[in-house]
This record gives C-alpha cells, sequence and structure tokens, in this order.
C-alpha cells in the first residue's frame, strides 16, 4: 500500500494563505506548465458578495448558447470538486491535480488549484472559461487571464487588512484585473470612472441580482441576447439553499455584513432558530445585530477554520442580541441542538460561514 497522498489530501495539506501576496509563484507555476491560461478566454468575476452565483449562471448561460463552458469557483460547500467544472460537470480533481503536482513546489493551495483549473480548461479546449477570484484581484492568483469580459458585482468592506480600509480603495484592488479594451459589467454605479481608468472599452451598470450580472456578462462575451432560464434553474449549494420543508432548514454562506444584508431580503417571513459560525476577523457584532431581527435563538458553534471565532466567544457577543443563546462547539451537534430548539413547526437557519456548510454537508453525509 502507497504511502503518497492522493491528490486531494496533497492538496488539503498545502498552505492556504501566501507568506507574501503577489503573482511570482502563479506566474512560474504556469509558465512550467506551458501556460494553459492562454488557450481558452474567460469572464473574470470579482467582487465582495455573489461571485460564485454569478459565475456558475454565467457559464450556464454560455454552454446553453452552445459553447463548451468551464467555470472555477472558491469556497467549497460539498467537496473540492465543486471548484472546477466543465459544462455543468465537476471535473476528476485526482487526474486534475497530478498534471499540476510536480511542478507546484512552494505554490499555496489556491494557487495550484488555480493553474489546475486553467490546464483542465486547456486540454478540454473549453471554449470559454468564466472565473471567480479568490482575493481582491491585482495580487490575485487568476489576475493572469487578459478576459475580454470583467464583472464586478459589488463592493463591500472585508478583507481590509489585506485589500484597504475603504470601498474605493477595494474596488481599485478589484477592478486591477481589468486589462484595457476588457467590456465591465458593474453591479455598482460609483465604480464606473475607475473601470473607465482601467481601459475598459465599454462599462455597463446594473444594479440588481447576480442573475441579472450573469446575463449581461454572457450577453456581453456572446455580443448577442441569452435566455436567462439555464441560469435560473441552477440550485447553488450553501446559497439560500433549503434544505428541508418541514421543518424549514435553509443554508446560507453569508459570511460579512453586506451578505448577511442580502440574505436577510431574501428569507421567508419566519422566526428562525440560528446557528452560526463566523470568522473572527469579520465585523461579528454587526453580522448578529443584523441576524436578530429575523431570531431570537442563536447556537453558537465553530467550525474547524482556524481564524474562526471560539463558539463561547461568539456566544458571549450573541448575549445582547438574542433572547436565547446556547454554545455548542461540534457543528454537526449544533445543527442538531438547533432542530431541537425549533422543533418540528419552526424553522432553521444555518449561517455566517461557507466553512461551517462545508463541514455540516461533510457530517450530514455519514451515517
Amino acid at each position: 500500500m502507497s504511502d503518497t497522498p492522493t491528490g486531494l489530501e496533497w492538496l488539503e495539506s498545502l498552505s492556504p494563505w501566501p507568506a507574501v501576496f503577489g503573482l511570482h509563484r502563479m506566474r512560474a507555476l504556469l509558465a512550467s506548465l506551458g501556460e494553459p491560461q492562454r488557450a481558452f478566454r474567460a469572464v473574470h468575476v470579482v467582487g465582495t458578495n455573489g461571485k460564485t452565483t454569478t459565475t456558475l449562471m454565467c457559464a450556464a448561460l454560455l454552454h446553453s448558447a452552445g459553447l463548451q463552458a468551464g467555470a472555477y469557483v472558491s469556497p467549497h460547500v460539498r467537496g473540492w470538486q465543486e471548484r472546477v467544472q466543465v459544462d455543468g460537470e465537476p471535473a476528476d480533481l485526482e487526474r486534475v491535480l497530478a498534471r499540476v503536482r510536480p511542478h507546484a513546489a512552494g505554490a499555496t493551495q489556491f494557487e495550484v488549484l488555480t493553474a489546475a483549473a486553467f490546464t483542465e480548461f486547456s486540454k478540454r479546449k473549453v471554449d470559454v472559461a468564466v472565473v471567480e477570484a479568490g482575493l481582491g484581484g491585482r495580487h490575485d492568483a487568476t489576475n493572469v487571464l487578459a478576459a475580454p469580459v470583467v464583472v464586478l458585482t459589488n463592493v463591500a468592506l472585508d478583507h481590509t487588512e489585506h485589500l484597504g480600509s475603504t470601498r474605493e480603495a477595494i474596488a481599485a484592488e478589484k477592478l486591477a484585473v481589468v486589462t484595457p479594451g476588457a467590456v465591465v459589467v458593474l453591479g455598482e454605479p460609483e465604480w464606473e470612472a475607475e473601470a473607465r481608468s482601467r481601459g475598459a472599452s465599454r462599462v455597463e451598470v446594473l444594479s440588481g441580482s447576480n442573475l441579472g450580472l450573469a446575463v449581461a456578462a454572457a450577453e456581453a462575451y456572446l455580443s448577442g441576447r441569452v435566455d436567462p432560464r439555464p441560469a435560473e434553474a441552477l440550485q447553488i449549494p450553501g446559497r439560500l439553499e433549503r434544505r428541508s420543508g418541514h421543518p424549514l432548514e435553509i443554508w446560507d454562506g453569508a459570511h460579512n455584513v453586506a451578505g448577511v444584508g442580502h440574505l436577510l431580503g431574501r428569507l421567508p417571513p419566519r422566526r428562525f432558530t440560528i446557528v452560526a459560525s463566523i470568522l473572527e476577523d469579520k465585523n461579528v457584532d454587526a453580522m448578529l445585530r443584523a441576524l436578530s431581527t429575523v431570531g431570537d435563538a442563536l447556537v453558537a458553534t465553530r467550525s474547524a477554520n482556524t481564524r474562526a471565532l471560539a463558539a463561547d466567544k461568539l456566544a458571549s457577543r450573541a448575549q445582547r442580541y438574542f433572547a436565547r443563546v446556547e454554545t455548542v462547539a461540534d457543528p454537526r451537534e449544533a445543527l442538531g441542538r438547533a432542530r431541537a430548539l425549533a422543533g418540528a413547526d419552526g424553522a432553521v437557519l444555518v449561517t455566517g460561514s461557507l466553512y461551517l456548510l462545508a463541514e455540516l454537508s461533510v457530517s450530514e453525509e455519514k451515517p
């Protein structure tokens, strides 16, 4: 029996964060792989919230228009296989990672995944890939594409330690992926001047839904109209995902104040028992305050992510906002407790972190 780790085991052993941000590692890795990112055209999706939904919707629309379409998203909810897709189907990640592994010394987890996705898209000869940025844009591993279409979904104060302390600074970091001549689709109008300063040939401003942004991006790429129905039919894990109807149970990975605000406007008019884990570098109190408008009870837990706030600390901070707060450190047990508190006729909302949803997805599949 071999002691060599599988591709996924190797991937999980890699550092998720670089010691120094920059594109030098990524460019070296892609050069050693034969510059796979040059083999396909791309739609590049940046922004604070809604990137994964917009990416997958846009890829579905391009595929429905007759193109072979790749999609690259992060993070995942149900498994790593969600991250690299072609025509809506997950790639064989073991095979994909095997191509990159011999060249990847010193690369981070996200750089490896990004290179693996680009190599798969090149090997599969996709017509177009819709690629979600990881963190920001300027120094993100995906900023090697020179995409003819760029989407900026929205800008909120998130990852301020890396991207800047104002929305203006963060928008500039995200729009740094724009290359001269690109069409830029904006979900917010205030970034039009920044997009034009980057050399955009055309800027389309579309306030509203992720679906609207996806349609606009696909139409910009195709220079023609698309039928939105293939995107409308998508069920995306961890995004207003209805796991049960009786009793009602909704999972949503809203992980910052803006994401929670978006979620609250889409929930049915119910009072929820909330299960939450939140990363300590988020605006925890503002998120809790917002969540308290749709629930009276919160079960505080902690995902395995090293940045997650300890369950007891989250519970302590939630006390001022919720009539009932309980601490259950294990996420699976926390969900069970919330279900018991809600009862057969109640409603449960699981939120605060996509990492929490990913852990629960794995545990729910176990007997």
